[in-house]
Formats: structure tokens, C-alpha cells, sequence
């Protein structure tokens, strides 16, 4: 072969690694587009079971079932209740309290009898219901415990009984002690999630005979942070554990800005990952819900727990209805699984 020839071999050789090359970068660009394209088809075609009758709810919490009748809990005065027979017609109740227990004073000095965020779960036979009182844009908070034997406000033993504050923050806390999330592991032992903006959510153990804290100073983990973040939802599913939360800003009708972000874990403690990789602790979070049509700002995910006896991988969540002037109302959706991860599916 002369040097010409050569020469040429190897500029042939070149050329076609180098068009090897872009058609590898080309097929990458096309099957990432692809995916995108497909997480954004069906993010958009999402269609949640829109609810009837008293729809309106701000933060609603976990869906539990009593004596055949689902029970909701959300932002108001004395904390709202709702409840319906089948998930989509929902009906308001009596508020929790009619008075506010006394220790909310010592706590929160401006409180005025707007609970937020609630969230709810039954262990050892009895309801906890967690919920938080606050200073508007301040971490001046806590975090307080109501329990009931039932929820049937027709039961003879039917009762909420006030258990005192939990956990609390103040100006100068690393954290605020708003938007609690409960939930029971397989092993016992019960966890609760909460926080918002600051150095955003963090996590402690419960005892399940009390509710309360295992110890007044026992581990706080921080499990996820964003320059607006709140409205964590902990839940488990197969091998890991899955922390929704919300980026964004609410309550601002049609302008709110909410969207769920998620990421997940193989310890309840941490650290939780998005699809990426990149840890919610830093920043990070792959989208699971934001607005679409009328469902403007979803937030508050929560977990339906029916006991076992009806429907399953099913969320609820509020959202600002742009057909009716951004008023904030109860959606539900189906959750799906693809490859560990939850996905929002009709």
C-alpha cells in the first residue's frame, strides 16, 4: 500500500468513526427527547376524578376510612372535616375543636383559630390527627396532637381529646414545625414529616402508644430542601420510601404556583434521591404533578388508607380550580408504577 493509499485508508477509517460518533450523539439526543416527551404526554394527560357536593378544602390530609365512611381533614377554623361514602361525593362535618386548647397561646401568642395542614392516621385502635398552628411567613409554630377512638361523630364513644403540642419552632429555629405527614412503617415504628421553606423538611420518630415524640430531643433527619418548599407527603411503597413535597407558592388562587416534586429511599431516614440522582436534602426532585387546564397549583398529596378494603394506589390533592375563580378544591388520582417510580395515571 503506498503512503497515498494509506493516507486515505486512514481518512476513511476517521470519517467513519466520526460519523459513528454523531449518529450515537444523535440517537441519545432523540431517545432523551423521546422521554421528555413522553413524562410531559403524560403529565399532560392526566385527567383526576374531579369530586362533588362540599368540594372546598386548602392542605387536605390522608383519606381514612371509619365504619364504612372516608374521612378528610384540612386548613381551617377548628379544622375542617369532611366525609363521603365513596371517595367522590363529600359532604363538611363538625370542626375538631370548637375551642382551641390552651397551650396554642403559649406557643403561637397571634394564633386565631386557623389550624393548617393537618394530617391523620389510625394505630393501636385509635386516630391521630396531627396539625399545625402558625405565624404567617413565620416560624413561629408547632405542631399539636388531637386522638379519637372513631371518627363517626354518631358513635356513643366518639370524641376528640386533646394530647398537647408535639414539636415547635421559633425565630432562630433550623426548621418550622408546620405540614405534618404521619405514617406507620412495616416494622411499628411511626414516623412524622413536617416543615417548610427555612432549611426545609425534616423528620422524627413517634412513639405509637403516645403519638408524641420518642423523646423530647430525640433525632431530627433533614430530609429535603428547596427555596420554597413545604406540604411533604412520606409514604412506602415495595422497598423504598417515597417523600412527595411541594415546590412553589400557594393560596394565591389562579397565580398559585404549586407543583409536587418527588424522590425516594431505601432508609425512612434518608438520604431521598430524585430520578437523577441528585438528593432532595441539595435541592433536588423530579417532577410528579403541576398544573395542567384547571387544575391549577396541585398540592398536599396524600395517601388514601382504606384499611384494605377498597380501592388502593390512590392520592388525593387540592388544587385552584380555574373554571370557578382559582377556589381551591379535592381531586384524586390513580397512582401507577413504572420502575419503581409513582407516576399520576387516570
Amino acid at each position: 500500500m503506498s503512503i497515498g493509499e494509506y493516507q486515505l485508508f486512514k481518512f476513511g477509517i476517521s470519517w467513519l468513526n466520526n460519523r459513528r460518533i454523531r449518529m450515537n450523539q444523535t440517537l441519545s439526543l432523540f431517545a432523551a427527547a423521546l422521554f421528555f416527551a413522553v413524562a410531559a404526554s403524560a403529565q399532560t394527560n392526566f385527567q383526576p376524578v374531579v369530586t362533588s357536593g362540599q368540594t372546598f378544602i386548602h392542605d387536605p390530609s390522608t383519606i381514612v376510612k371509619d365504619h364504612g365512611q372516608y374521612y378528610i381533614f384540612a386548613t381551617g377554623p377548628g379544622i375542617r372535616t369532611k366525609s363521603s361514602p365513596d371517595l367522590t361525593n363529600w359532604n363538611s362535618g363538625p370542626p375538631v375543636f370548637t375551642s382551641y386548647p390552651a397551650w396554642i397561646k403559649t406557643f403561637v401568642p397571634t394564633f386565631r383559630n386557623s389550624f393548617w395542614a393537618p394530617d391523620i392516621i389510625r394505630v393501636n385502635g385509635k386516630f391521630l390527627l396531627y396539625y399545625a398552628v402558625s405565624t404567617w411567613q413565620k416560624p413561629i409554630s408547632a405542631l399539636g396532637l388531637a386522638t379519637s377512638p372513631t371518627l363517626d361523630t354518631s358513635a356513643t364513644n366518639f370524641a376528640w381529646t386533646d394530647a398537647g403540642p408535639i414539636i415547635s419552632s421559633t425565630n432562630g429555629s433550623a426548621y418550622n414545625t408546620i405540614d405534618p405527614s404521619v405514617m406507620l412503617d412495616n416494622d411499628g415504628r411511626l414516623w412524622l414529616s413536617f416543615g417548610s421553606y427555612w432549611e426545609g423538611i425534616f423528620l422524627t420518630e413517634l412513639d405509637p402508644q403516645t403519638g408524641k415524640r420518642i423523646t423530647t430531643n430525640s433525632p431530627l433527619y433533614h430530609l429535603a430542601w428547596n427555596h420554597s418548599i413545604e406540604a411533604s407527603c412520606l409514604t412506602r411503597h415495595d422497598n423504598f420510601y417515597y417523600l412527595f413535597v411541594n415546590w412553589g407558592q400557594c393560596c394565591r388562587g389562579t397565580n398559585s404556583t404549586y407543583e409536587v416534586r418527588i424522590g425516594r429511599s431505601d432508609k425512612v431516614t434518608g438520604p431521598y434521591l430524585d430520578r437523577d440522582g441528585h438528593s432532595l436534602a441539595q435541592g433536588g426532585g423530579s417532577p410528579f404533578l403541576s398544573s395542567s387546564g384547571r387544575f391549577i397549583g396541585p398540592g398536599h398529596i396524600g395517601i388514601v388508607n382504606d384499611g384494605g378494603d377498597g380501592p388502593t394506589n390512590c392520592f388525593s390533592f387540592h388544587y385552584y380550580d380555574g373554571d370557578s375563580h382559582g377556589i381551591s378544591r379535592l381531586a384524586l388520582g390513580k397512582l401507577n408504577w413504572t420502575n419503581g417510580w409513582p407516576v399520576p395515571a387516570n
